[in-house]
């Protein structure tokens, strides 16, 4: 991406719709209401040959103080200082209000490259407002409608100019990455696919409301990059953001394993019952999206009030689901008995989640970032382990023991055999055993073989899929048709006669 574009303005006046339009997805909330957005969501941008970074920003209000509003402006103000350009947003048909003369007036003094637009431009009761957006002194505003994709082409004209120097300098600052491989190396495929900075390692942060997913987040990135505060349901929008996360410095390895990744903080999920609101069901949905397409989910508890009935069903989301979960007891820092507290969070863990035994459980504070290592370890040992792939000589030698062991039961006096096992899939594991009567076979048994293989092939807490195939055991030669006898019939000497 060649430069950033950042799209401000005062809440409700379509900043949201054109994201979307620009991005070519729906991935901002899009809501009648003023201020659905408050975090910072970025999305990789198409206009035409263009290709940017688009960011939607809060609207902008004029606040001042430590309010949820106020701590919106800023996060917001911090995305005009971080963008290459800025895109002001007004409304044609409301017109020009105090609050866009004074935001006008700090775009003038923070912004480099300022582009106005006057949206919902469509028809002509909007020509007024129009032509009342020159008095913000930021020059000839571009006609737009968000909605229907109008006056992009009018955008475009003002932004390729700007991209030509931008692109130049994304040139110069890009990485090398066309590196030659030797033939040797390039057949040899690692065990576990490591992630790549084209293929980050995703990961969604989920739970309930004021867990403290979004202080997290901010933790683990080093800046205050996602609106946090005391208030419960703060976030609204499944933010993505990218990051090269360092673990912990050892003595072999003294910079730390550096992983790429994309974490996904999403809104807290609380009982469907409770969920009344349009835009709070929006906004769960959104979180929920987040967990099918991530590859690791962090289910976040507070240390307070651990395994209530929503984190169950949370984290038996995530298994449903197949993804590998790590479960984070979030505000360890305020705990006074820690030791007995966390003998208790094990048992309760073990009780509660029997699908999940065996993931990692660590504590962490994202307040002081205590933890943060134990997280990134467990992650990586979640992924890998969602990743195993066991060999097929291997499971069928496994699978002799375990008939051996216990073998299977005979219901209604029919015997079933289990012939042959193998591994079908990873993300996560799955594995086809093929036997004789496989509707037969009890969910018990399915579970003996289930936890067998995560006890004995190290795959602890991850998701395993195992499904019993039958095989076909009808004799091959019934149904065809008898050869009908010959009417010559051999002599001993080998004649024929009729």
């Amino acid at each position: 991406m060649s430069f950033t574009l950042a799209i401000v303005g005062r809440p409700n006046v379509g900043k949201s719709t054109l994201f979307n339009r620009l991005v070519g997805k729906r991935l901002a909330l899009v809501d009648d209401q003023p201020g659905v957005t408050r975090d910072l969501r970025e999305g990789a941008a198409r206009l035409a040959d263009l290709r940017f970074t688009a960011i939607d920003t809060a609207g902008l209000e004029d606040v001042t103080d430590d309010s949820l509003q106020g701590r919106m402006r800023r996060l917001t103000e911090r995305a005009v200082d971080m963008a290459d350009v800025c895109l002001f947003i007004v409304d044609a048909r409301v017109g020009i209000t105090p609050s866009d003369l004074v935001f006008a007036d700090i775009l003038r003094k923070r912004a480099g490259h300022v582009i106005l637009a006057a949206n919902k431009a469509e028809g002509a009761a909007a020509d007024a407002g129009v032509l009342e957006a020159y008095s913000l002194g930021l020059g000839e505003p571009i006609r737009l409608s968000a909605e229907h994709g109008e006056g992009l082409n009018d955008l475009y004209t003002h932004l390729m100019p700007l991209a030509d120097g931008f692109a130049a300098r994304a040139a110069e600052d890009a990485p090398e990455v066309d590196v030659t491989l030797d033939e040797d190396e390039g057949d040899m495929e690692a065990e576990t696919p490591m992630p790549t900075a084209a293929k980050p390692l995703q990961v969604a942060v989920v739970g309930r409301p004021n867990a403290g997913k979004s202080t997290l987040i901010n933790r683990i990135l080093g800046e205050d990059r996602l609106l946090t505060g005391p208030e419960a349901g703060i976030t609204r929008d499944a933010i993505s953001l990218r990051i090269d996360w360092a673990g912990p410095e050892s003595r072999d390895n003294p910079e730390g394993d550096v992983i790429p990744m994309r974490i996904f903080d999403t809104a807290g999920m609380r009982k469907k019952a409770k969920v009344q609101e349009k835009l709070e069901k929006l906004s769960v949905g959104d979180g929920l999206r987040a967990v099918k397409f991530a590859e690791v989910v962090v289910v976040l508890l507070d240390a307070a009030i651990p395994f209530e009935q929503q984190d169950l069903r949370i984290a038996d989301l995530a298994e449903r689901e197949g993804r590998a979960v790590v479960v984070a007891v979030n505000k360890w820092d305020i705990e006074e008995d820690r030791q007995g507290k966390l003998r208790d969070l094990k048992e309760s863990f073990e009780r509660l989640l029997p699908q999940l035994r065996g993931a990692p459980l660590v504590t962490v504070s994202a307040q002081t970032g205590r933890g943060l290592d134990r997280l990134h370890a467990a992650i990586l040992r979640a992924y890998e382990v969602w990743n195993r792939r066991v060999t097929t000589a291997q499971l069928n030698r496994w699978l002799s023991g375990m008939l051996e062991a216990h073998p299977p039961p005979a219901p209604q006096g029919k015997r079933i055999k289990l012939r042959y096992m193998t591994q079908a899939k990873t993300r996560p594991p799955g594995f086809v055993v093929m036997c004789s009567h496989p509707d037969k076979v009890p969910e018990s048994y399915n579970r003996y073989l289930v936890n067998g293989l995560r006890l004995d092939f190290d795959m602890p807490g991850t998701p395993i899929r195992l499904w019993m195939r039958g095989q076909n055991e009808a004799n091959p030669y019934k149904g065809r048709k008898k050869a009908a006898p010959s009417k010559l019939r051999k002599h001993t000497d080998g004649r024929r006669r009729d």
